[in-house]
Parts: C-alpha cells; sequence; structure tokens
C-alpha cells in the first residue's frame, strides 16, 4: 500500500499536524518542528512533546510514515564562518527535536558552497552532520534512532547535490547507515533527468541506482515542476500541470521502488487547486495503474 501525504502545518501545536494529515487524506505526512524561517526556535514543552506522540499513536497514520524538514535558513555547504557554525547547531537541535517526537526522517537541504568548490561543500556537510551526530552521541549516550535524508537540489547556482555522483560521493564520505536519500521529482527533473515519459522514468531510476544505489531511497517528494528540464528552477506545480505531466507520474507512482516509502508532496495550494486535489490525481493515476 502506498504512504502518501503532503508537507502539513503544524500551527499552534505539533499534534495539530496530525489533523491537518487526516483531514487531506494522508497516510504519510511531512512537518516543521519550529519557524522554518527563523534561527531561533521555541522549546518543545514535554505536555506537546506528548499530545503528539498520544495522538500520533491513536491515527491511522503510521508514526514510521512522518517525515521532518530541515528549516530554510541553515547552509550546511557553507565555508567555514559564523554562518556554518551557526547552521550546524541548528541541525544538531533540529535532530534532538526529532528525536524527542519519535521521528523516523530528517531531510536536509545540502546547500551551496557559495564559491568555494564542490569539494568543500561536500567536505562542509560531511563535517556537520558528524558534528551533530556526535553532540546527540555525547549528550544521549545511544544510538541514533532518525534516519538523516540528503535531498537532491534543482542545480541552482553553487548548490550541492543536483547530480547523483555528488550525493554518492556525500554517503560514502558519511559512512553511516544513518543516512539515505530523498528524492526529489521536480528537483531531478530541474537539473536535466528526465521523468517525462515511462522510458524516461525507468533510465533516470537506473541511473540513481547504478550511482547512488537504490536501497539508499527512504523518502519521495512528489512534485510537478513549472520550470523546464535542466532549467534549475525549484517552482513546484500540480500533479500532471506542470513539466513533467501525467505519464511520468504514472510511471513513477507505478514503480515498485516507491510502494513502501512515504511519498510527500509540496505542492501549491491556489485558485487552480489545493491539497485535496492533488490527492485526488494521485489516486486516479494509481487506479489507472491497477486497472490497466
Amino acid at each position: 500500500m502506498h504512504k502518501i501525504g503532503f508537507h502539513v502545518s503544524m500551527s499552534g501545536s505539533i499534534s495539530n499536524s496530525i489533523k491537518n494529515a487526516e483531514n487531506i487524506g494522508c497516510t504519510a505526512f511531512q512537518i516543521f518542528t519550529r519557524n522554518p524561517r527563523s534561527w531561533k526556535a521555541k522549546s518543545l514543552e514535554v505536555e506537546e512533546i506528548e499530545k503528539y506522540k498520544r495522538k500520533i499513536n491513536e491515527s491511522y497514520i503510521d508514526k514510521k510514515d512522518v517525515v521532518v524538514h530541515m528549516p530554510y535558513l541553515p547552509n550546511l555547504a557553507a565555508p567555514q564562518n559564523d554562518f556554518y557554525f551557526k547552521s550546524r547547531e541548528v541541525l544538531a537541535e533540529e535532530i534532538v527535536r526529532c528525536v524527542m517526537l519519535d521521528i523516523s526522517y530528517l531531510i536536509l537541504h545540502l546547500g551551496s558552497h557559495l564559491g568555494s568548490g564542490v569539494d568543500n561543500g561536500i567536505i562542509q556537510i560531511v563535517n556537520a552532520c558528524h558534528f551533530a551526530i556526535d553532540n546527540f552521541n555525547s549528550s544521549y549516550r545511544r544510538h541514533l534512532p532518525l534516519n538523516i535524508l540528503l535531498e537532491n537540489s534543482a542545480g541552482h547556482k553553487n548548490s550541492i547535490g543536483n547530480k547523483f555522483e555528488e550525493i554518492s560521493s556525500l554517503i560514502e564520505k558519511l559512512g553511516n547507515k544513518k543516512f539515505g536519500v530523498c528524492f526529489d521529482t521536480c528537483h531531478a527533473f530541474a537539473s536535466g533527468y528526465d521523468l517525462r515519459a515511462s522510458e524516461k522514468v525507468i533510465e533516470t531510476i537506473k541511473s540513481f541506482n547504478d550511482t547512488i544505489s537504490i536501497t539508499n531511497l527512504q523518502v519521495l517528494h512528489l512534485n510537478d515542476s513549472k520550470g523546464k528540464i535542466n532549467e534549475n528552477k525549484d517552482r513546484h506545480e500540480h500533479i500532471g500541470l506542470g513539466s513533467i505531466g501525467k505519464a511520468g507520474f504514472k510511471e513513477i507512482l507505478n514503480n515498485k521502488y516507491f510502494e513502501n516509502i512515504p511519498i510527500i508532496m509540496e505542492t501549491p495550494v491556489d485558485k487552480i487547486r489545493g491539497d485535496k486535489e492533488n490527492m485526488a490525481t494521485v489516486l486516479e493515476l494509481l487506479e489507472d495503474n491497477i486497472n490497466e
């Protein structure tokens, strides 16, 4: 059974995210644990944590299919400076917050090397991740019960992770089974990986498997693209209405590698469609596959 959902709001209380997800018919969902556009985070109170845990255990959504995304401001690929040190501190904080909430996955944007070069950017990411995990291990003296996922980028200037080879290098250098990959369809398409037709999806998945290994794939971000292929624009569109189109998503949803991992949409909410309409489109594409 597919596990499908959206990034949902946790406004007011993290536990509110569960009801928000259920109201759309999600079987998986993604949240922030804090304001994503601020360096400071409100502390998670014991009562709030217990309320979230109680509600997710009462929900039909499996707690293992809840995903947290890192806030937007940190840049783990930045050169050695105050901004970088602040970024890795946020990662360390976010790991602790996820563990407190019993979250299974934390997704990282890999960031920009800011002109220092891809190799240096990769080293900085690896060092930041090791710093955050060492901080957790020394503080809690237990194995990290969380999978940290590297998200492929759209390929904007100086970005890390738009090519499979860069993600493969990161996984190898991190050398820890707790690291995996979140594959974003819009980002991949923007970076030049074609997903518009069945045979192109199969080619891209083969390239991913040959370079990174499909065993590292743990979450799928299902987003269409407003931009053209290889245009390096991170602009999400409603499922089937963008440059990727329904044929590509039909093949993606039919692929065995995406059957048992959380599939998260980060699609717009506007006059054209909302989350319920995008969910209906995905379920329709899945139904088409079953009926064929």
